[in-house]
């Protein structure tokens, strides 16, 4: 198993996963950005691949990764801080970025590379569901790389069925149809979708994300999946941050509504 299913077949509900941009707010934090998630009590992470075209994510993501380009993150250099976190941590890690990216790297270079590392998980939101399965499964599955589709409240039965047999580790279910970072309260609508999805009875875990910034969001999501993904409200802790250390206990700490001590 990869360490994604281990978590959560040791832990089904409240799965807190924590999205940041690699190498935002500087070069160098990625490292002590996840080791403190863990610390924290985070039980995931999900690295950003910033990328000069995120299609997915809202502004605030955006930023974040034109800031890190600028820092000069580049996948080498994200590979080789990876590796320096696995030889203190066994979180489970997800990379997110756009399947151009895996391209100019080259794919099967690019796959080989996340295992070496100690990488657990892709989310890949531009590769198509049939290329991946024509072409990339068994190169991922060779890879003991866990690949994670996302699915909409547009997204009809039969495709997310379809998507649930392609993905492995979870779901990622978008909460919005709408770009990351969208502040709002959950509405009506989408606790209909959560709980025709649920319904569903998915062979894989479900978390949710896109608008997920506080304990109510956090506590709403988890009551209708395994947990949630906190993505642009972390960025936005991150960028008013003076001590990153304190930022993300006080933020895990507001996320789980309890008191998080170093």
């Amino acid at each position: 198993m990869t360490r994604i299913e281990k978590l959560f077949s040791n832990k089904q509900k409240d799965i807190c996963n924590i999205y940041f941009t690699a190498g935002f707010p500087s070069l160098n934090d990625t490292e002590k950005i996840i080791l403190t998630l863990e610390k924290a009590g985070a039980d995931m992470v999900e690295i950003g691949m910033p990328y000069s075209d995120p299609l997915a994510d809202g502004e605030t993501i955006q930023q974040s990764g034109s800031v890190a380009l600028k820092n000069g993150m580049t996948l080498q250099v994200l590979f080789e801080q990876i590796e320096s976190v696995r030889q203190k941590s066994q979180i489970p890690l997800v990379m997110m970025g756009y399947f151009n990216q895996v391209m100019q790297y080259g794919e099967e270079a690019f796959f080989k590379k996340c295992k070496e590392v100690g990488i657990d998980g892709l989310i890949l939101p531009d590769l198509p569901a049939a290329i991946y399965e024509a072409d990339y499964q068994q190169l991922m599955k060779d890879n003991n790389l866990n690949n994670i589709f996302l699915i909409t409240p547009q997204t009809p039965d039969e495709r997310i069925v379809y998507l649930d047999n392609l993905s492995s580790g979870f779901v990622y279910m978008v909460a919005d149809a709408s770009v990351t970072g969208k502040q709002k309260d959950i509405s009506n609508n989408q606790i209909t979708y959560f709980e025709r999805i649920e319904k569903m009875n998915l062979s894989n875990p479900r978390l949710i994300g896109f608008g997920i910034a506080d304990h109510q969001s956090f506590s709403t999501a988890c009551a209708h999946a395994n947990g949630a993904i906190i993505g642009s409200a972390f960025i936005r802790a991150l960028e008013k941050s003076g001590n990153i250390e304190a930022t993300i206990y006080d933020f895990i700490g507001m996320i789980k509504n309890e008191k998080v001590g170093v």
